[in-house]
């Protein structure tokens, strides 16, 4: 048995491409488009890791998608979760349970996908703003 990608259905091809490529650092590694189905399949993969993918599909017909929360979460392992979040932050991204103790923080994608990012190795100094940053919403 072998692991291949995680599914997720996205609303806004564009937004959650920002999203995952440009703020969040994953890149696009294949994409197919299907006239007959009305789709398009986009995998990603985080950089030197291209065995995990996160599929990610965009129906061509108009869907409101609910219950991101039900999936659970994918999770990132970062090499510095404060730059991470600074990242995010700085792209319009509400940082969801912040990295107060140095490991550990929540994001959500456009369609509202809980995103883990995990600090690589041990936990960095605590530090502000985000000892003191309040969790925002679900995660």
């Amino acid at each position: 048995m072998k692991y291949l990608h995680t599914m997720v259905r996205v609303s806004d091809i564009a937004a959650s491409l920002r999203f995952y490529c440009d703020l969040l650092g994953l890149r696009e590694v294949r994409r197919t488009n299907n006239e007959a189905g009305r789709y398009t399949l986009v995998f990603l993969a985080a950089p030197g890791d291209e065995a995990a993918q996160v599929e990610l599909t965009d129906n061509w017909d108009p869907e409101e998608y609910r219950g991101g929360r039900n999936f659970g979460h994918l999770a990132y392992e970062v090499d510095d979760i404060y730059a991470a979040c600074e990242t995010l932050m700085a792209g319009g991204v509400t940082i969801a349970r912040p990295p107060r103790d140095g490991r550990m923080a929540f994001v959500r994608s456009p369609d509202g996908i809980s995103i883990e990012l995990l600090q690589a190795g041990g936990a960095l100094p605590t530090r502000e703003p985000w000892l003191s940053m309040p969790n925002s919403g679900t995660w």
